[in-house]
């Protein structure tokens, strides 16, 4: 069974940093892509960043481009989001997920069946 335990929310102001961690347990961590989905209140949940299992490719929203990095370590079983240059509607859940399959390229919402409890970030201007 696969459990996934995101950490590292909080509140910051706008134009700051945060790193969130989601730590996984219940298969082989490496196979699989993860990703990182975020969802502001009253809205839907939507895509943020995905990695690849060996961490080779990675990808972006648009509205995060440039200004988050998805990043893990294999050897700790650890995705991180490193969230920087914030702005309020950054404000949401994060949530990280993993695919059902190992050859999942984690770019589509629907590979996702493993989900974290989320973290809530609240960005004040």
């Amino acid at each position: 069974q696969v459990q996934l335990v995101a950490s590292g929310g909080g509140l910051v102001q706008a134009g700051g940093s945060l790193r969130l961690s989601c730590v996984a347990s219940g298969r082989t961590f490496s196979y699989y892509a993860m990703g990182w989905f975020r969802q502001a209140p009253g809205k839907e949940r939507k895509f943020v960043a995905s990695i690849t299992g060996n961490g080779g490719s990675t990808h972006y929203a648009d509205a995060v481009k440039g200004r988050y990095t998805i990043s893990r370590d294999n050897a700790k079983n650890t995705v991180y989001l490193q969230m920087n240059s914030m702005k309020p509607e950054d404000t949401a859940v994060y949530y990280c997920a993993s695919p059902k399959y190992s050859y999942s390229s984690g770019l589509l919402r629907d590979e996702y069946t493993n989900w974290g409890q989320g973290t809530r970030v609240t960005v004040s201007s």
